[in-house]
């Protein structure tokens, strides 16, 4: 679930105190540092010499420091010594403040609507001070005519120079704890949510499942989808218009929404340089049977971004008993040996036998598998590594590496420290939970990871559980399903570009839209928990930056210099064209410029090239400017008055007094607390009410635009689950209000649990149009598997700016 940070005000202003026009407030304090290249500011690489007041975090490296030295030199040598001894303090202040970490808000460069200063903006008294010692000081280094004609006359340069928002102006900013206290960390709201930012990098994927580069300094990366289909993304992010893989004939997967069939996996051999070889993981139907396949493909020796489609080779195929829990994750480790991550075989509890698939050894499924697929031209295709944990037990497989695994959901190899090389070679993996938790997993050689005993921390099988035999290793970090229901491994971050993330594991939830990451302290092992949250468009109002995504997360990936990536859709079916993916982004700080610059090898294209056109922009609106008039009245006032006498009808007309709903604390305490509005209920008048009848309740400010999701059937009130719950089923809910547009679906109770009614409505796909819910394609009325704590709500707007769930 994407949140906007609560640091920002929303004023309500609508007519007759009813409804909520939705205006941001600029709150300068909650700023993020920005240089004057509408980049974060950085930690030179060498010391500062001239601006030794940013020396250890600012905007400027080492060689605009010594230019703008020379600048210092150069303006100095027009004046003797004594006229010039008073003011090489404030000359040095004024050129520096380029430097500045907040360098863009200084010189008003963050705003498009005003010019960029030539001066930074001064405090007033420190303006005055200027002015009374080094009058003379001030046109040396613009050529700005409005200073020039103002330079003479003290109260007209220093209101000029003065700025607007006070917390900026020089040199007070310097002692703004609000501005400097956690200057260049990762930013983080009051629940210490970090405030992140993307950059979208490619879109229109049919549920784009895997993203993954050949490691051979050509920076292309290489995005799989779901039907079967791989694409090929230069390093400018344009695409080929022929896919790199077709094999959309041979893949079993359907267009059902949430369907685990289909490709699953790719990865490149480690000497792909050499031997051009990559494996493919994917759904196959043979007669009456489906299974899981594992595949080996050489790249075309006439086109590098082509495969050859008829070097395929099968190296290993498993029987599926289910459709579900295909596993699907393919990875090289440090060791070189190509690692197989299975499901258990689908169905709930993994009811295969006596113990399971998981535990049971001698079949493959449940599994991580480890098999050398080197030196395979001749002889068997894949051969058992000499080390693997079982290669000598008659009653296990001797692929198996590691079991009691569920249906892990994208794993990683941590690149390791850049400096210190720590944690290198570790691979990650998140195990999808079966009623109650998520889990995130370090994989070692021989373990158990307890499914079907645990689920998490917790016993699933209480019998296995208890079986002294277990010896279980626990996950580093679980979570409950209040949080999520499918969670999505990640990544170690390890790139270049945003020194904050470093040593970070950053991961999501598919069904619940959550990015959360993990810390360690690697002295005692421990990990620390922190959600990312989304930055508003002030934090990410650098260019090319965006606070929201598609809530379904799908996988996330590396580029081949180590910068992280994620995928995620609206939809998720393979008919649905909304899958995009998102580049990770810490606006509060980045490496110096040039300390991550690469040279991508030529690639020799022979197909055309589809030129990348971002698609998505940041939600809420933007800062507004100074002196900008407030805008004019429009129609929207009529409208609001209908819509407040048809609620004054609606509530006229009520024969059944509304329940009185005890709304309780969301589980999540970023959540706003969930209250009933207080008023008086008229009574009179005899309609009834009809089925399919909603109202929005819950909002702590009573505002009549947003709330809790609440539906009349059959006589009785209840609520709707978020399972499945879209920005299409809520437009049917604020349309069937009298709003014009839903502007966000609302999930995980966000207005609070109405745990005095029943649910009423689970899994809801509405296609917007419909007149009522009960219209939508739905589980039953009071058919559900879900819990109040997924109530779903809706925010409505007469506005069409949308925020995902």
């Amino acid at each position: 679930m994407q949140r906007i940070a609560e640091r920002w005000s929303w004023p309500c202003a609508w007519s007759a105190g009813f409804l909520c026009v939705l205006s941001l407030c600029w709150n300068p304090a909650a700023l993020h540092p920005q240089c004057l290249d509408f980049k974060p500011p950085f930690r030179p690489l060498r010391e500062l010499q001239f601006c030794r007041i940013y020396k250890e975090f600012g905007c400027c490296d080492y060689a605009r420091d010594q230019e703008l030295m020379a600048r210092y030199y150069q303006i100095t040598a027009r004046y003797d010594p004594s006229e010039y001894a008073n003011c090489a303090a404030y000359l040095l202040d004024l050129l520096c403040q380029e430097c500045s970490p907040y360098a863009a808000h200084l010189f008003d460069a963050e705003d498009p609507s005003t010019p960029v200063r030539t001066i930074p903006g001064l405090c007033p008294d420190y303006c005055s001070q200027i002015w009374t010692k080094c009058p003379f000081l001030i046109p040396t280094l613009t050529d700005d005519p409005r200073l020039i004609n103002v330079k003479d006359d003290q109260t007209s340069l220093c209101r000029y120079l003065d700025l607007d928002d006070a917390d900026y102006c020089f040199p007070h900013l310097l002692s703004n704890q609000k501005l400097t206290k956690n200057l260049g960390l990762v930013q983080t709201d009051g629940e210490g949510c970090l405030n992140l930012c993307l950059e979208e990098v490619a879109n229109g994927l049919h549920n784009p499942l895997a993203m993954v580069h050949a490691n051979d300094g050509t920076h292309r990366f290489f995005v799989a989808e779901q039907v079967g289909l791989v694409w090929t993304f230069l390093s400018d992010r344009s695409k080929l218009d022929k896919p790199f893989l077709n094999i959309t004939k041979a893949v079993l997967t359907s267009s059902w929404e949430g369907d685990e069939r289909g490709f699953l996996g790719i990865t490149f051999h480690p000497k792909y340089k050499y031997n051009r070889k990559l494996y493919v993981y994917y759904s196959v139907e043979v007669g009456f049977d489906e299974r899981i396949r594992i595949s080996e493909f050489k790249v075309s020796t006439s086109d590098m971004n082509m495969v050859d489609h008829t070097s395929e080779r099968v190296i290993l195929e498993v029987d599926e008993p289910a459709s579900n829990h295909n596993g699907g994750q393919l990875l090289f480790g440090d060791d070189g040996y190509l690692y197989v991550f299975t499901g258990d075989g689908g169905m709930a509890g993994d009811p295969f036998g006596k113990y399971g698939n998981a535990q049971n050894k001698s079949t493959l499924l449940g599994k991580v598998l480890r098999i050398d697929v080197d030196h395979n031209e001749r002889g068997p295709l894949y051969r058992i590594p000499p080390d693997n944990p079982f290669l000598h037990d008659s009653r296990a497989r001797p692929e198996v590496y590691a079991y009691g695994v569920r249906n892990m959901w994208r794993c990683s190899v941590d690149r390791g420290d850049p400096w210190t090389k720590e944690g290198k070679g570790r691979i990650f993996c998140g195990d999808v939970g079966q009623n109650k938790f998520e889990e995130i997993d370090i994989i070692e050689k021989g373990q158990n990871y307890g499914w079907r005993a645990k689920e998490g921390f917790s016993c699933y099988d209480k019998k296995l559980c208890t079986n002294s035999s277990l010896d279980d290793v626990l996950p580093i970090y679980a979570y409950p399903h209040k949080m999520g229901k499918s969670v999505t491994g990640g990544y170690v971050y390890r790139g270049c570009q945003y020194p904050n993330l470093n040593g970070m594991y950053i991961f999501g939830d598919f069904m619940s839209g959550r990015l959360m990451s993990l810390k360690e302290d690697r002295g005692s092992g421990h990990w620390t928990y922190n959600e990312i949250c989304m930055g508003t468009s002030l934090t990410c109002a650098f260019p090319g930056l965006i606070n929201n995504y598609h809530q379904y997360i799908i996988s996330f990936a590396e580029d081949e210099s180590g910068e992280l990536y994620f995928m995620s859709t609206g939809i998720p079916s393979t008919t649905s064209p909304s899958g995009v993916i998102y580049k990770v982004v810490d606006p509060s700080r980045r490496a110096p410029p040039r300390h991550c610059h690469y040279d991508p090898l030529p690639v020799r294209v022979k197909s055309n090239l589809i030129k990348f056109v971002p698609q998505q922009s940041s939600i809420d609106v933007e800062p507004l400017s100074k002196n900008k008039p407030d805008p004019h009245p429009t129609q929207s006032h009529n409208w609001l008055q209908q819509l407040i006498d048809l609620f004054d009808k609606m509530e006229l007309n009520f024969t059944t007094p509304m329940p009185t709903t005890t709304t309780t604390k969301p589980a999540r305490s970023s959540r706003r607390k969930g209250r009933r509005r207080k008023g008086k209920h008229r009574t009179g008048g005899a309609l009834e009410i009809m089925n399919g009848t909603v109202r929005l309740v819950g909002d702590q400010h009573g505002h009549s635009d947003r709330g809790r999701v609440e539906i009349y059937v059959n006589g009785e009130w209840g609520t709707v689950c978020d399972d499945l719950w879209t920005i299409k089923s809520a437009q049917v809910v604020c349309r069937q209000l009298g709003f014009p547009n839903a502007q966000k679906a609302s999930r995980n109770s966000e207005f609070g649990e109405g745990k005095d009614l029943r649910i009423l409505l689970d899994d809801v796909q509405c296609e917007g149009i419909e007149s009522t819910l009960l219209d939508c394609t739905h589980a039953g009325v009071g058919t559900h598997n879900c819990a109040h704590y997924e109530d779903a709500g809706v925010i409505c707007s007469i506005s069409d700016v949308v925020v995902e769930a």
